[in-house]
């Protein structure tokens, strides 16, 4: 066994896609942990200094305008599928209206200024407004749907409730209490509730942070970059779907994919089976759904899958009906 894993090791294509491995670990440990907390960061001191009224308002589930807000919204925050998290709880404890909220979550990793800065000279303009606009629509129908389907009642509600420190503000003075007796008795200030708030929810998502950044560095680091090529080339009739569910797993940014796409095609990969993947992998990947499962239960959570899905499919056949 020991001299098999040896060899494994000597291996020159193992040991380069180990190597592949801890680099992208390290890189999601830095990236996913330090964008974790400033945007759990800046999220808690905009819902200490925003009226929840004024956010229900702007992000109501009632009019069509608070989709309209969340899809804006989602369309100019240049999130990746897993960075989307800490912003989703920040709307849902600020008590948003859900569809909306599942607006945003779905349209935030898929567009995006970045990600119509590579689009435009990767695709063209033409193929850029069509992807925008459909990624737009689809992002509101299926807000709109959860939320009239009750989807709302699969939210965890214990994720959303205030974490209290372990010392009270109002504790007696006359108490023995060290940690009563060690605080000044006055009220923290904004920035330090909005941290206290930010780290809590840190320190309870780590775990599945880890695991899904493991996930991630392992998948991105031994599946080879033609791989996509070669499942879901001109030769395979269902290539579009395909594309979607292979696209899902991975963790691959829209930014990070599309410099790829000159060579797709050149392999006779179709515009449809791009677009599906583009869509799958920019929408969700399985570190998302890991950190998600911390905060959904199992229908809400296949139903976020299976709209990813539907886009990537829907999308995919959509762009080759028109397009070719």
């Amino acid at each position: 066994m020991f001299e098999y894993l040896s060899s494994l090791i000597a291996d020159p294509e193992i040991k380069t896609q180990f190597m592949n491995t801890m680099d992208m670990f390290v890189q999601l440990f830095v990236e996913l942990t330090l964008l974790f907390l400033v945007i759990s960061y800046g999220v808690a001191i905009i819902n200490q200094k925003l009226p929840a009224e004024k956010i229900q308002r702007l992000l109501g589930g009632r009019k069509g305008r608070g989709y309209l807000t969340a899809a804006g919204l989602g369309a100019i925050t240049p999130f990746c599928s897993c960075s989307t998290i800490p912003m989703l709880i920040g709307l849902l404890k600020a008590r948003a209206g859900f569809g909306p909220t599942m607006t945003f979550l779905f349209t935030s990793p898929l567009l995006n200024p970045i990600v119509i800065a590579l689009f435009i000279p990767v695709l063209g303009v033409k193929v850029t407004i069509m992807y925008a606009g459909f990624a737009l629509f689809t992002s509101i129908i299926a807000g709109i749907l959860l939320q009239h389907f009750g989807f709302e009642r699969f939210v965890k509600q214990d994720m959303l409730k205030p974490r209290s420190s372990s010392c009270s503000t109002g504790c007696d003075t006359s108490d023995d209490n060290s940690c009563c007796n060690a605080e000044v008795k006055k009220e923290p200030s904004l920035w330090h509730k909005a941290w206290g708030e930010s780290w809590s929810l840190f320190r309870s998502m780590f775990p599945y942070m880890l695991i899904a950044m493991f996930i991630g560095s392992v998948v991105h680091g031994f599946i080879p970059a033609n791989f996509f090529a070669e499942v879901a080339g001109p030769q395979n009739p269902a290539a579009i779907p395909t594309a979607a569910l292979i696209g899902i797993p991975l963790y691959i940014r829209v930014t990070a994919l599309l410099p790829l796409v000159g060579s797709f095609i050149a392999k006779g990969v179709s515009l449809g089976a791009i677009i599906a993947l583009v869509i799958g992998s920019g929408g969700a990947s399985l570190p998302e759904l890991i950190l998600l499962k911390r905060l959904f239960f199992w229908p809400l959570l296949l139903a976020f899958l299976a709209v990813i899905f539907s886009m990537a499919v829907i999308g995919g056949f959509t762009f080759n009906q028109i397009l070719i």
